[in-house]
């Protein structure tokens, strides 16, 4: 099997590597501390390089990338420890707007989405209970309750889960809509999110996307490969700058790295990296024609990753010292990202039992 990179992959990379550069740690904590936790024209210039159109397929406006180029792209913004958000506002929002007159906007970076899912009462369940929408003329009637809307305060758009008669609807709202209330507050990572009350919220019969639950949870899929990938991308920062300190930091005279002890801990780190990266594109290589593969796939992915890179970073903190959690060095922004990450759609235990029941 050839692994190595084709051109357009290559590209893509390089464009991570470049776009991410010029962020340093207090490029990222002066991103982070700002009103929305992002820079809108920081996220134009994203949408220029091509990122999010990579989520879609030539019929729709996007470039058609395959699964193996969003591993590919996200592994580069977590190695990079770049802040910039593509996996929440850019390919999530892409996939569910496919066919939509809102894609374009979303495209070219002029608009901004984000999906609003998550319901206290249901924890990482898709299925929306406190949300509701009811047929009303020529429209629907949304109310109800959602939280952790990632880059809630950011968004022009949100994608709204509801029940409608009892089945699972996605519902195109803008932010700024009458009816809606936010309460934001940030998250480990710095960035912010976003409680959101729906009271009455009325939207046109456009506004509901052409999705049900089976479609829904085949995007999540997509999505915990992707956010799987930026793992793998966080946990090999993490390393490189472990590795970077142990050979500068002394004690007794001698640098620490030459400690037998700790020497074992980072070949394991290493070790438990390279597991991650080989799960990683054997998923990215299963077909997302077929349902269940995918699920299975994408799933046991997400549980094994997760569950490896936490166990890196720990380590990094570790033989940082105190400071290795703080906002001084670079991975305590990548340890803080990686945990948000762990926990998006679903933390290694609960997507363990998705994996479980689809095999």
């Amino acid at each position: 099997m050839n692994f190595d990179l084709s051109e357009e992959q290559e590209m893509f990379c390089d464009s991570v590597k470049r776009f991410a550069a010029p962020i340093d740690v207090e490029a990222r904590r002066r991103l982070r501390l700002s009103p929305t936790g992002y820079d809108r024209d920081r996220w134009q210039k994203l949408a220029e390089l091509g990122l999010i159109a990579l989520a879609v397929p030539e019929e729709d406006g996007g470039m058609g990338g395959s699964p193996v180029d969003l591993a590919l792209v996200h592994e580069a913004i977590g190695k990079a420890n770049s802040p910039d958000p593509l996996l929440e506002h850019g390919v999530l929002p892409a996939c569910l707007l496919e066919g939509h007159e809102a894609l374009e906007s979303v495209l070219s970076g002029e608009r901004i989405a984000t999906l609003a899912w998550a319901e206290r009462s249901q924890r990482f369940s898709l299925t929306p209970v406190g949300v509701t929408a009811e047929a009303s003329g020529d429209g629907f009637i949304i109310s109800g309750e959602k939280t952790f809307v990632m880059g809630g305060l950011l968004a022009d758009l949100f994608l709204v889960t509801a029940s409608l008669e009892g089945e699972t609807a996605v519902f195109a709202v803008p932010a700024h809509a009458p009816g809606i209330d936010q309460r934001a507050y940030r998250l480990t990572d710095g960035s912010i999110a976003c409680e959101i009350r729906l009271t009455r919220v009325a939207v046109g019969r456009l506004a509901r996307l052409n999705h049900d639950a089976a479609s829904l949870a085949h995007i999540v899929s997509t999505l915990r490969l992707c956010s799987a990938a930026e793992l793998v991308g966080l946990g090999q920062r993490l390393l490189d700058d472990t590795l970077v300190f142990v050979k500068e930091r002394e004690q007794f005279g001698v640098a620490i790295g030459t400690f037998q002890a700790l020497q074992h801990r980072l070949v394991e780190a290493y070790a438990r990296l390279e597991q991650s990266r080989s799960m990683l594109y054997r998923a990215a290589l299963s077909d997302p024609s077929s349902a269940l593969e995918w699920s299975k796939a994408a799933a046991g992915a997400k549980a094994f990753i997760t569950e490896n890179i936490d166990a890196i970073s720990r380590e990094a903190v570790q033989m940082h010292g105190g400071m290795g959690i703080t906002d001084e060095l670079a991975i305590g922004h990548a340890m803080k990202r990686a945990l948000v990450l762990g926990r998006l759609f679903g933390d290694a235990e609960s997507v363990l039992a998705e994996y479980a029941h689809a095999a």
